[in-house]
């Protein structure tokens, strides 16, 4: 198996950051989430370097619903990230990391009065997602005595070569308004009193390993550019959204680099406004490649079973990662404390959840396991607590963050109490 390169081994010990995972389990407990913030980092330079190398002013967006811990955030504000927002929490949570709100999109098909009024209330642009909306909008803008700005979503429909649930530029798909509709939303975007619109935006998907939508996507979005530069809109940004995917079959997937995907999308971005005579920024919303490699999700193995497979008993379960249950999702496991050892077994992975969809990882070889073994789940980082829950009224585990060679906390194991904190009885039942 190919580990990235701030995942070793030492001493037959699986390493995140050049820290054994073994003493990390045993520190901070399990399941546990482990980060390593200088990949992060690394990652969001390679982005912003291959991008800037090739096109004058461009802002990187980091797509905040693949893992919104403030301690995430933070690091990627101090590198000058911003962020697409899909909610008021993660609008807030962007806030208070430090990101100016100028480097904010407020994106998503169906925000309600109150996330309107919060994005005009802190200046933040909205990717307006539909007509209603785009009234809604200068309504709330109007009785605050403000202007919004705003872009509109595209829809390209585009087939995209991924998982139907995370295909948001299909022609079918609930984001945006269909391509040959946008010059007529921003028609009507000019005759509202407190819409400004400055920008254009597309999304087309997720977990994506062919560059060729993104250069259609991106061809797509230069002929609507044209039509309203032609309508005497002054467009301050052109957003490509994100959607870049990952191997996560190491040693089998090939994933395109930053640096390739730049290579593919900016000379049509570049041909495109030069044509036009305009210099928007180019905005990119990355957020599985910024993290997702970056995380392991350590769990310790609770009971081995033969049955009609050999079932390998954990302590994570899809409560804390749903994507195996929900996608069909692969990801490598391994056993931490014996990576040196050969593989001897074949074992499904599962969880302590009561369903029986509760399986992490299907018929995998792995060298000989027993109760009390500790294994890692890799490539975590990128909706993994994000979409956690507390089902069977299970405590969400704790997240550490490795710096420079340094664990902390970046959020404490839930209690109990956490669970029962904002439950209330009836009046009937006090």
């Amino acid at each position: 198996m190919n580990l990235p390169s701030h995942l070793g081994v030492r001493d037959g010990h699986l390493t995140i950051g050049g820290l054994d995972c073994l003493p990390l389990a045993e520190r901070f407990g399990t399941p546990l989430y482990v980060t390593d913030q200088d990949r992060i980092v690394t990652q969001f330079r390679r982005y912003r370097e291959a991008l800037t190398s090739r096109y004058p002013r461009v802002q990187v967006l980091y797509a905040a619903k693949a893992n919104g811990n403030l301690a995430i955030l933070k690091a990627l504000a101090g590198e000058g990230a911003g962020a697409d927002v899909f909610s008021s929490g993660e609008l807030h949570l962007a806030l208070t990391a430090g990101m100016p709100p100028e480097k904010l999109l407020f994106n998503g098909s169906s925000k309600s009065q109150r996330d309107l009024r919060l994005a005009v209330e802190k200046d933040i642009t909205v990717s307006v997602d539909s007509l209603d909306e785009l009234h809604q909008l200068d309504l709330a803008a109007r009785s605050m005595g403000k202007t919004a700005k705003i872009a509109f979503r595209v829809n390209p429909a585009l087939d995209i070569p991924t998982h139907p649930k995370i295909a948001t530029g299909l022609a079918t798909s609930k984001f945006g308004i269909a391509h040959h509709l946008i010059p007529g939303a921003y028609k009507e975007a000019l005759r509202c009193t407190h819409i400004q619109p400055v920008g254009l935006h597309c999304h087309i998907g997720s977990q994506i390993l062919d560059l060729e939508p993104f250069r259609k996507a991106a061809g797509v979005m230069m002929r609507i550019a044209a039509d309203l530069v032609a309508m005497g809109i002054e467009l301050e940004f052109i957003d490509l959204g994100g959607g870049l995917g990952i191997p996560y079959r190491h040693g089998t997937e090939v994933a395109p680099t930053p640096d390739e995907y730049a290579s593919v999308v900016v000379p049509v971005v570049n041909s495109g406004v030069e044509a036009l005579g305009i210099t928007p920024e180019l905005w990119i919303e990355p957020g599985r490649t910024l993290v997702a490699d970056s995380t392991i999700l350590l769990s310790r193995v609770n009971s081995v079973k033969k049955a009609h497979k050999n079932f390998v008993n954990v302590d994570a379960g899809f409560n804390l990662l749903i994507r195996p249950a929900m996608y069909d999702s692969y990801h490598e496991v391994v056993s931490a404390q014996n990576m040196d050892h050969i593989p001897e077994e074949t074992y499904t992975i599962t969880g302590p959840i009561c369903e029986t969809g509760d399986i992490l990882a299907s018929d995998r070889c792995l060298p000989l396991l027993k109760a009390g073994d500790l294994i890692a789940i890799l490539d975590t980082g990128a909706y993994g607590f994000a979409m956690s829950s507390q089902y069977n009224s299970r405590p969400r585990c704790a997240e550490v963050l490795i710096h420079e060679g340094v664990p902390a906390l970046m959020r404490r194991a839930e209690t109990i109490d956490d669970i029962t904190a904002t439950m209330r009885a009836p009046p009937w039942q006090s």
